[in-house]
């Protein structure tokens, strides 16, 4: 896909045309106008196989595990242990593991899209799909506090903390709620996909620059410059790869951050 764009590229003019936000754009699967489009598909098939992972470890779970068992099995016990206990605590945590594993696994496969054959877009650079996500770990944090505390001692309590002289609390209150409401869904939805975009925009430009280079620029210049540039879009994709997860760990714990916050006796 990245070397058709490339060729097409090319065609339309004599010099190298850099990647950019016409990149992130696709026209509809069945129609120019259609919204069903790639990264639509993406997201379809990312949900089917969250579905079936979680599906197939649990339907035959056994002392020793087959391969699906112990993939999600990995996956659970590693958003159990590692973000949904230690984020919201013992007593709380438990009962949010099935949503932030699913989460994290979710937003991992649309994430991990960007680096797989035939695929190559990661569906959360376009930003409708974090926002999407983050609006729904804004619902559920601010549900949690309000249905725990009361609507008027939670917001009393997050923009009103103990402790502080009153003065303060003119500047405080305000900014506690910007940084709680507003803030936290803006964070979240854009850290990853700014992320995602700037990775897979760096990795089209090694791919097409590196394209460019030996097939038009020639010469040895061209061919050194090249070879370096597809030998570094190799070693990015490894690195992006990472990145893809690493995001995915840190949306689904700031998520969780967030839920435990809302249920702590003191937020």
């Amino acid at each position: 896909m990245l070397l058709a764009a490339g060729s097409a590229r090319l065609a339309q003019g004599d010099g190298f045309v850099s990647p950019g936000t016409r990149d992130f754009e696709f026209p509809g699967i069945f129609s120019a106008q259609s919204w069903f489009t790639k990264p639509v598909l993406i997201v379809i098939v990312a949900t089917f196989v969250v579905g079936a992972l979680y599906y197939l470890a649990a339907r035959r779970a056994s002392v020793v595990p087959s391969k699906g068992q112990f993939v999600g099995e990995s996956v659970y016990g590693f958003v159990r242990n590692d973000i949904a206990l230690d984020a919201i605590g013992s007593h709380d945590g438990m009962r949010f593991v099935p949503y932030l594993a699913t989460l994290f696994s979710f937003i991992a496969i649309l994430n991990i899209s960007g680096i797989i054959p035939l695929v190559q877009f990661p569906a959360t650079a376009r930003i409708s799909f974090p926002l999407v996500l983050a609006a729904i770990a804004w619902v559920t944090y601010l549900y949690l506090g309000i249905k725990k505390h009361g609507f008027v001692k939670y917001f009393k309590d997050m923009m009103f903390p103990a402790g502080i002289p009153w003065p303060v609390y003119i500047l405080l209150a305000p900014i506690e709620f910007f940084s709680t409401v507003i803030v936290r869904p803006l964070t979240l939805t854009l850290r990853l996909t700014f992320n995602m975009f700037a990775g897979h925009l760096v990795l089209l430009l090694f791919v097409l620059g590196g394209e460019y280079l030996l097939k038009d620029y020639g010469g040895v210049v061209g061919i050194a410059a090249g070879s370096v540039s597809i030998l570094g879009s190799i070693v990015l994709t490894f690195f992006e790869g990472f990145v893809q997860l690493l995001q995915a760990y840190v949306f689904t714990l700031l998520t969780a951050l967030y839920i435990g916050g809302a249920l702590a006796d003191e937020h």
